[in-house]
């Protein structure tokens, strides 16, 4: 049986959820922005009909802003989570297959799907469920393979008369948009790749469709001759409803005022371990190898530069936050210096190992932790209910180096405190 495979993807998606929660911003021009507050990260339809350009940072825009009163946002990272949670889990109720692919994107086997219901249909009702259930208004391209799919998903976005739905299963229909869509929209080129391929004379997507397999895998790689091949109707991309382990897991943020004094940098440290560790929980792994760096910003050429990173091991790997705080506060005593200006510090971990698989050497220490996984379980059940906050004494209270978020919206679904009144 012919595959068949759905995109759904979150219109505007930042944006959405902030006007969702807002009825008297439905046609007001709204903009989400980055950490800090720094650049354009989302942009509503209407901002967008303004000419606000991704990545623009807010200072560039204030006139605009006034000028048109433009809504802006910092990011509700809670928020979008929550949201995005509700329409995945919707979806997998839809489909007997779901691939989560990103915070607002997801892919849907359908194959088989046709002999009961039309797949334009399914499409549209995919959609009519997710704006009446959610609120979040969705588009949907269909083909035979996840190429294809993604570009019916770019066609459902860009061309009005489609109202949200594309199914690009027809061969003719394929070629026909393959021909329309410049080979730096097609899914995993860019721009980079296609400036050489556009040297080859390789302009369109049915272009490189066009292109002999053996040619592309010559000059460039096998990841593009799959697209090709994708495009040409062969599935090579298969749909992964478990998301592969990660590598390692980085976490860092650039801090909202300057850090100069040693316990600050201590106390952000700890909130990245302490985040990481939760990730690190959630993927069922534990870590051997940890890296702190920190460094200055180094776009402040009239202040002292300075930039370092430093890695240990575990004696043995561990996912207890304990572990990984006292480790890091190892590290930042070596990587410490006096009298500059702090404006980002981070931690990664790697060197993953499933639970219970590492062999101990004969003189490695043991845990000093007992009962480590029942009370990790504990404070991660209790700082996910909603209900209240657990955190290490080495946490800060007050953050004075927290990220500046001047615009934030409240958390409507995961606070009580959140919750909208009505009078």
């Amino acid at each position: 049986m012919t595959p068949i495979f759905a995109l759904v993807d979150c219109n505007n998606f930042y944006a959405s959820c902030e006007k969702l929660f807002r009825p008297d911003l439905a046609h007001t021009p709204v903009v989400v922005l980055s950490n800090n507050d720094g650049c354009v990260v989302a942009r509503s339809k209407e901002a967008k009909a303004l000419g606000i350009k991704m990545g623009i940072p807010i200072f560039k825009i204030k006139q605009q802003i006034q000028q048109h009163g433009i809504q802006v946002f910092s990011s509700n990272y809670s928020l979008y989570a929550d949201m995005s949670d509700r329409v995945m889990r919707t979806l997998e109720d839809m489909a007997p297959r779901v691939e989560i692919y990103s915070i607002d994107e997801a892919f849907l086997d359908l194959t088989g799907i046709q002999s009961a219901v039309s797949l334009i249909d399914f499409g549209r009702q995919v959609k009519h469920t997710i704006d009446r259930w959610i609120g979040i208004t969705v588009c949907v391209g269909i083909g035979p393979t996840k190429t294809l799919a993604k570009l019916a998903n770019h066609a459902a976005k860009k061309y009005t008369a489609t109202q949200g739905v594309v199914d690009l299963t027809d061969r003719k229909r394929q070629r026909k948009l393959l021909a329309l869509t410049p080979v730096q929209d097609i899914w995993g080129v860019g721009r980079r790749l296609s400036a050489r391929l556009q040297a080859m004379g390789i302009h369109t997507a049915l272009d490189l469709a066009d292109t002999s397999a053996k040619s592309i895998r010559q000059h460039f790689s096998v990841v593009l001759e799959r697209t090709q091949r994708e495009l040409n109707g062969e599935p090579c991309i298969q749909l992964e409803q478990i998301p592969p382990t990660k590598k390692q897991i980085i976490c860092s943020r650039s801090f909202g005022a300057r850090v100069t004094s040693r316990i600050q940098m201590g106390q952000a440290l700890c909130e990245h371990v302490t985040r990481a560790a939760e990730k690190l929980r959630k993927e069922q792994q534990q870590a051997k190898l940890l890296t702190v760096f920190i460094r200055t910003s180094p776009y402040q050429n009239n202040t002292p530069q300075y930039s370092n990173a430093l890695s240990a091991q575990l004696s043995r790997p561990s996912d207890d936050t304990r572990d990984l705080i006292q480790l890091s506060m190892s590290l930042l005593d070596q990587l410490w210096r006096d009298r500059y200006h702090y404006a980002k510090a981070g931690v990664v971990l790697s060197d993953f190992y499933d639970i219970g698989t590492y062999q101990a050497e004969l003189f490695d220490q043991p845990s000093i932790h007992t009962n480590s996984r029942q009370l990790m379980n504990v404070v991660d059940t209790i700082n996910h209910s909603g209900r209240g906050q657990v955190f290490f004494a080495r946490q800060a209270v007050k953050k004075g180096w927290a990220m500046k978020r001047e615009h934030l919206s409240p958390a409507y679904t995961t606070r009580w405190n959140g919750l909208i009144q009505v009078n």
